[in-house]
């Protein structure tokens, strides 16, 4: 597929543009299962700074976006306990695209469909800027992580695993 510069809007980009958020667009060769780890390499990014968007549910089903470094796991015990839950768990592939409106693999946190509460690893907001998903595979957009608390409201946790 030839690189191109430009990529056609997603509602992430929809979004960031009418909330005034200055971002860069990367487009890369999406692989199945390759994750923040692949394109942090396609693109030379550090996979620290390549944020990835993580859907999941608590006890209740209540859906909820974690933003978790690229080269780290959650740890769902560690996340329920500071989000007050009994318990955290990703949501199956299906449940986190019809709450967040894009297919897995492109799950951006900003434009989803469902408004849900956003918690961000407390380590990222020190990084001058980070490579988030712009909505769809292949295709991440770089920008100062303070916009995901400023606009999103995402709450700071403390919960890596290394990878």
């Amino acid at each position: 597929m030839a690189k191109k510069d430009h990529v056609s809007e997603t509602p992430a980009t929809q979004w960031l543009k009418a909330s005034n958020v200055v971002f860069t667009e990367h487009p890369y060769e999406y692989l199945a299962h390759g994750g923040a780890q692949h394109s942090a390499a396609v693109l030379g990014f550090d996979p620290f700074t390549v944020v990835k968007t993580l859907v999941m549910q608590d006890q209740d089903a209540k859906p909820l976006l974690v933003l978790m470094h690229g080269n780290r796991k959650v740890s769902t015990k560690s996340l329920a306990r500071q989000i007050g839950a009994k318990s955290v768990e990703p949501c199956k592939p299906e449940v986190a695209s019809r709450h967040s409106g894009y297919l897995v693999g492109g799950t951006s946190p900003f434009g989803t469909r469902k408004s849900m509460p956003v918690y961000i690893e407390q380590s990222i907001l020190a990084l001058p800027e980070i490579a988030i998903n712009g909505g769809r595979r292949g295709y991440l957009v770089r920008l100062d992580p303070q916009v995901c608390v400023t606009l999103l409201g995402a709450k700071p946790v403390q919960c890596a695993l290394a990878e």
